[in-house]
């Protein structure tokens, strides 16, 4: 494990303080786990983004989805009742 020194503004300092004291974890856990989450969350953004474009390139030419097989994504992505499909091969 690294150390890292972190200047905080004074109001966020006291509030991480307080909450510390209440909640009786460390004030130094509780920014490790905010910090871990908000990469997590930016990670987890820039996976959606990547696909996004990957999606949107790809979107017409050959390596788009099947037509059906898309179709039945979606009913269960919406929990809709699935209807049977025969898929390509």
């Amino acid at each position: 494990m690294k150390n890292f020194h972190l200047p905080l503004p004074d109001h966020v300092y006291e509030e991480l303080k307080t909450e510390a004291q209440r909640s009786r974890i460390p004030a130094t856990s509780m920014a490790r786990y905010a910090i871990q989450t908000w990469l997590a969350a930016r990670k987890k953004a820039a996976r959606k983004q990547a696909i996004a474009a990957y999606a949107s390139e790809m979107g017409g030419t050959e390596f788009d989805l099947d037509p059906k097989l898309e179709a039945v994504s979606l009913e269960l992505l919406f929990e809709r009742e699935p209807r049977e499909v025969r898929l390509r091969k």
